[in-house]
């Protein structure tokens, strides 16, 4: 299979002006595990398809996926991705927006190169991603000042947000290929539910992952009031007792250290990073079955071996 690493680094950003091309370059030079574009790689290759075909929409989409990380970090006021300060900090927020809107832009001009016969559906399924992330996001900002978000509303919420770029990526390299309407439903349910574990991971990443891997502090979820997959699981199992312990220090704001460590030791308590990792475990062995449906080759396991990747991941 093409090294989409390399394909990305030969991507030209040294053009005028340099403000608003430099900032992506960075970004896409940074790393990052290429998940989006290695998908639709192997969705392809699963059935044959010929890589120059599906290159281009495997490209827009770790574009696309980077650009609303330049908003995602604004937004958030993140300091750090993957190990290096983010946009907005290296330059300023309007660079980070604006770029950002280039990177999209440079995204559908990407995707433009698929094929023509094939280009109108993807196009479609494009822009059904590209508003279900939108949509993602928005629910994302509105539980940081809801008091009443379920556990059924969080993961809605990660299934657009994070699921529905991986589940498009292998639906649309399929597609490409030539996959069956079936086969492309397979390839759909493999990727979203390996996004929900994915992001059920990150989660647990963010409390109790090692700095040094996960490329970024740990306890950011905490010290903002994250509505995450353990936080919320902690508010439903909680007693009287813990409940109002939580809520306690949910209202603190200036005692980071001692908020992420007394917030961590209350989900030991109650269990809540065994309860995390059932639940992961459970979506990936979901996406696992979609697979015994499509064809068995070198690219089914690659997928297998994939999702076991992304589930034990330490960043």
């Amino acid at each position: 299979m093409i090294d989409i690493n390399q394909v990305i680094e030969s991507l030209d950003w040294s053009k005028e002006p340099k403000g608003l091309y430099e900032p992506i370059g960075y970004t896409l030079a940074s790393g990052g595990k290429r998940i989006r574009p290695t998908l639709a790689l192997i969705a392809a290759e699963l059935f044959g398809g010929k890589e120059n075909e599906v290159l281009p929409a495997a490209l827009a989409l770790e574009v696309f996926h980077n650009f609303t990380l330049l908003h995602d970090d604004v937004m958030d006021r993140a300091q750090v991705r993957r190990g290096r300060p983010t946009v907005h900090v290296k330059w300023d927020d309007n660079t980070a927006i604006l770029s950002g809107d280039q990177m999209l832009i440079e995204a559908y001009r990407l995707l433009s190169g698929v094929p023509a016969d094939k280009l109108p559906q993807v196009l479609r399924w494009f822009n059904d991603m590209a508003t279900g992330i939108c949509e993602g996001q928005q629910y994302d900002v509105d539980f940081e000042h809801s008091a009443q978000v379920q556990l059924a509303d969080y993961m809605k919420m990660i299934e657009l947000k994070t699921s529905v770029l991986l589940a498009y990526a292998l639906k649309i390299g399929g597609y490409i290929a030539g996959a069956n309407a079936a086969q492309q439903e397979a390839l759909y349910q493999y990727g979203l539910h390996i996004g929900l574990a994915f992001q059920i991971q990150d989660d647990i990443l963010d409390v109790y992952g090692d700095p040094k891997t996960f490329g970024k502090a740990i306890g950011g979820d905490i010290c903002c009031n994250k509505k995450t997959f353990l936080l919320l699981t902690a508010l439903s199992k909680a007693d009287a007792a813990s409940k109002a312990e939580l809520n306690r220090w949910l209202a603190i704001s200036d005692r980071d250290q001692e908020k992420i460590a007394a917030v961590t030791a209350l989900y030991d308590r109650l269990g809540v990073r065994a309860e995390a990792e059932s639940v992961m475990e459970e979506h990936t062995a979901f996406a696992l079955k979609q697979l015994e449906t499509l064809p068995q080759n070198e690219a089914t396991e690659r997928l297998r071996q994939l999702a076991e990747k992304l589930v034990n991941r330490k960043s």
